[in-house]
């Protein structure tokens, strides 16, 4: 049964996308399609980002006309889908305008009474839910009171002609908003692949889960609702992951929640990966560090650098903290198995703190700051609580005394144990840890600095305040400029003969600086903070003229390149001191030496350059 009866039409199914950036993807509404393959003539998906002017999206979907719109539903899109759903009803009353998504699953009832531009929403798993309502729709199946998993207002069900474009039809304030029983959990393997054409993603993340649960019940995250873990067959993973691979994509993000909860599942993944590597696709996993057992660990040393990249939450080292969150984890393993990980030097590890859990203070954060960043993270995440709907945090919030903001993303305000002007400084140490540790581009600058301060949030708590005193926060600043920051600020640091601060050598820290600049970026002007550049003119200039000295350092690798291309792919530069040493121990060592910066060979854990040390 068509929408419009009596009439030559074919009816349009818009799945509708905003997410956080471009790179990104929607798996939920890929897999939404794919399931509902009988119906796909009808079904179009777009993606938009929040970048996007909220006008031009509505634009774009009020020109495909569509007769069914589904907007997939998170905090960073709320805001924008809840105005878009406002003016879509005024330009497109016939239309049914259907949400999913977590952001809606568990206040569903009251936002339909709330909101009367919305015909309903899909709560949890959608794909089911999605073909029984394009079977009640289009093809005269269930009537909504029997399709499980969903809450409708009236104005949901099917009609005959659709009102005149322009004839706004607001649905009545009293109008009965209808419930339905949970949906049963749907068995992974009867998923279809949801990637049917990979050109489409060539310059997106891939987003792909083998598993949905979580079997722990952290108080903060909504995974821990669905206690049950359920798992894609191993083989079906194998031949989707030939997929990917097969077509070289970038980055494949595994979605699941604890990917190593079944270590023989994690296991098999690592093991396929290996042994069809590509040499070129990476792949992000969220695990528990802790429970990584002898046999997960060995294989994860054995891989290809940067063929796999591990995201580990710690979220607190405060044992009240993490037991009044209801957080299972060994912290002496995790350290343990992190450590090891590092030593294998082939795979990035990203780990996670949230301020605004319970029992944590700004000093017990601060603690937990400093034992997490002694790990060395290649990225280091400072967030903030989220309270979400419908998870455990949220009915206990009270509880803990946490105010947090009544829209998306429901951010902690304070709690009982920090306060707002808290929360301020662990946002301006946050922003200094985005600038100056996460970019990776004062990787050196940051360990001599961290000699200065007796402990590294006492660092990067000192460079946010001398950012607030500049007003320097908030200013879209230039690489260099950041580098003439950490200048200034060390100078400023030296001239108050605090403690340590009267050993900052400036001139060894701006050697640093410019090995810093040049192990990423062959520069087309050198820093003004470089050494002079005449004083070592000469044998720079004789040693780019040598193309068989130069090659000797490159070869095999600069077999290929034409004599006149070769001085693009390198950058020679000389310093007073040994950087590294020096950077390692927080003392000038007088060392002169030349280095060769290899722009071929670049580090797939972090961008830098091969560093080859050069004598003239």
């Amino acid at each position: 049964m068509c929408f419009r009866h009596g009439l030559e039409y074919c009816v349009k199914i818009l799945l509708t996308a905003i997410n956080a950036k471009y790179i990104h993807s929607n798996l939920a509404l890929y897999s939404l399609k794919a399931y509902a393959k009988a119906y796909n003539p009808y079904i179009r998906i777009t993606e938009f980002t929040i970048n996007n002017y909220t006008d031009d999206i509505l634009q774009s979907v009020y020109k495909e006309k569509p007769d069914f719109i589904g907007f997939s539903c998170y905090i960073w899109n709320m805001g924008i889908i809840e105005r878009l759903c406002t003016e879509l009803r005024k330009l497109l009353p016939g239309c049914k305008i259907w949400l999913g998504g977590p952001e809606v699953s568990y206040d569903a009832k009251r936002r339909l009474e709330a909101e009367e531009a919305i015909d309903g929403i899909m709560i949890g798993e959608g794909e089911g839910t999605f073909l029984e309502l394009l079977d009640y729709y289009i093809g005269g199946g269930l009537s909504l009171e029997h399709i499980k998993g969903i809450a409708f207002r009236e104005s949901a069900r099917r009609t005959g002609d659709f009102p005149a474009p322009g004839g706004y039809l607001p649905a009545e304030p009293t109008e009965r908003v209808t419930v339905t029983p949970v949906r049963p959990e749907i068995d992974l393997n009867t998923l279809p692949f949801p990637y049917e054409n990979m050109e489409d993603f060539k310059n997106k993340i891939i987003y792909y889960e083998t598993s949905r649960g979580c079997p722990y019940s952290c108080s903060y995250c909504l995974s821990s609702v669905d206690k049950k873990v359920r798992f894609r067959n191993i083989e079906l993973v194998k031949q989707e992951l030939a997929v990917f691979l097969e077509q070289r994509v970038p980055q494949v993000k595994f979605v699941d929640r604890t990917f190593n909860c079944n270590r023989n599942h994690a296991l098999a993944v690592w093991k396929y990966i290996k042994e069809n590597d590509n040499g070129v696709t990476n792949f992000h996993f969220e695990i528990s560090a802790d429970i990584l057992g002898e046999e997960e660990m060995k294989i994860l040393n054995s891989l290809r650098e940067g063929l796999v990249q591990l995201e580990i939450g710690v979220q607190s080292t405060n044992f009240q903290t993490v037991e009044a969150i209801h957080r299972r984890m060994n912290l002496d393993k995790l350290k343990q198995a992190v450590n090891l990980i590092h030593k294998g030097g082939n795979v990035h590890q990203h780990l996670d703190l949230i301020a605004g859990l319970p029992y944590e203070d700004l000093k017990t954060f601060k603690k937990s700051f400093n034992e997490v960043y002694a790990l060395s993270p290649d990225q280091f995440q400072l967030g903030f609580l989220k309270v979400l709907k419908g998870s455990a945090m949220h009915r206990e919030s009270k509880e803990w005394g946490t105010a947090y903001q009544s829209i998306p993303p429901y951010e902690v305000l304070y709690t009982g144990w920090l306060s707002y002007d808290d929360i301020l400084i662990l946002k301006m140490v946050e922003d200094m840890v985005e600038i100056y540790y996460n970019s990776r581009q004062f990787e050196y600058a940051i360990k001599y600095m961290e000699h200065f301060f007796e402990t590294p949030f006492d660092l990067y708590y000192g460079l946010g305040s001398y950012y607030e005193e500049k007003k320097l926060r908030g200013i879209q600043s230039s690489r260099l400029k950041r580098y003439e920051i950490l200048i200034d600020f060390m100078d400023k640091m030296k001239e108050t003969g605090k403690d340590t601060a009267v050993n900052i050598n400036l001139g060894a820290f701006r050697n640093i600086l410019v090995h810093d600049l040049y192990l990423r970026e062959n520069l087309k002007s050198r820093p003004s903070f470089a050494e002079k550049y005449e004083e070592y003119k000469k044998q720079y200039r004789d040693f780019y003229c040598n193309e068989q000295k130069i090659r000797k350092y490159l070869e095999p690798d600069a077999a290929g390149i034409k004599p006149e291309q070769i001085k693009h792919y390198i950058h020679l530069e000389h310093y007073d001191i040994d950087v590294v040493k020096t950077a390692e121990t927080g003392f000038a060592v007088w060392d002169g030496n030349f280095i060769l910066y290899d722009y071929m060979h670049r580090s797939p854990l972090n961008s830098r350059a091969r560093v080859l040390p050069v004598i003239l």
